[in-house]
């Protein structure tokens, strides 16, 4: 399978920490669209310094790491940013400017027909009303207020008028989440997304990613979690190991049981496989 056909390719990636400690050493990466990757690990692990390399935070590294051409990459960090200078709903708002610049000038446009205008003005609004009108078609997005109402409904956001330099983290995680969910973006990297959220928040972020066509990779130390959305467990094992499964938490846990047995038996057979193989 050629590196196109891979939502984000990873190759020989290697992350040497100050003092000399490798946190990735050699690390072969390629994740499929539509797979769901939980990353598991203790703290410290590399599993967060991962996330800000594939979210292109953190260029201090060798080896090579892109996304697909085509691939939207949306981040979501254990501290997320908002616009403090704007509201709940202004700030999910904002994950579809693109959108809402086409509805304004689209609204622009159209309030100028009562206008008194040349024949030229009106041909020439005329044809930019209808390029407008098929790029809204385009995206769906002629009731924007109201998929803005259904994101923040589904992870139950504070109300629209909210100030966001007063929520707690819980909230805050929840409005960015939402207006990541409507950015468009078909490559989500989730640190942590469910801290600090209640059991109906958590179950309508659990939907919300089973429902996402895109690819997932989210790293979270709720087991439960993950077992109901991971399609492949990627282990940080220590020792800049990493290992790599295809199933959920549980799954994984049961396979990691049985390597540590049977490396009890015969220590000198044991050999980790790499995290992926090697993309072409």
């Amino acid at each position: 399978m050629s590196s196109n056909q891979y939502s984000y390719v990873i190759k020989g990636l290697t992350k040497i920490y100050p003092g000399g400690r490798d946190i990735f050493k050699n690390v072969w990466l390629s994740f499929y669209p539509g797979a769901k990757i939980g990353i598991i690990g203790v703290n410290g692990s590399g599993k967060s310094t991962l996330m800000r390399i594939m979210a292109g935070m953190d260029k201090d590294f060798s080896g090579e790491a892109w996304a697909a051409d085509g691939v939207k990459v949306g981040y979501l960090s254990q501290e997320p940013e908002l616009d403090p200078t704007l509201t709940v709903q202004e700030n999910v708002t904002a994950g579809l400017a693109e959108m809402k610049a086409l509805m304004d000038r689209f609204d622009a446009v159209s309030a100028r027909f009562g206008e008194t205008l040349s024949d030229d003005e009106m041909n020439a609004l005329i044809a930019e009303q209808g390029e407008l009108q098929e790029k809204i078609d385009a995206v769906d997005g002629w009731d924007l207020n109201r998929k803005i109402e259904i994101a923040m409904d589904a992870l139950r956001c504070p109300p629209g008028d909210a100030d966001v330099t007063k929520l707690s983290g819980g909230e805050r995680n929840r409005v960015h989440l939402a207006k990541m969910l409507q950015q468009g973006a078909n490559l989500l990297l989730l640190d942590e997304p469910t801290n600090d959220l209640d059991v109906e928040t958590l179950r309508a972020l659990e939907e919300a990613l089973l429902e996402f066509a895109g690819c997932a990779v989210v790293i979270s130390h709720d087991r439960f979690f993950l077992d109901r959305i991971s399609t492949h467990i990627l282990a940080f094992e220590g020792d800049s190991h990493v290992e790599w499964f295809e199933g959920n938490y549980q799954s994984y846990e049961e396979d990691r049981k049985r390597r540590l047995g049977h490396a009890a038996d015969q220590p000198h057979r044991i050999k980790y496989k790499p995290l992926m193989r090697k993309t072409a």
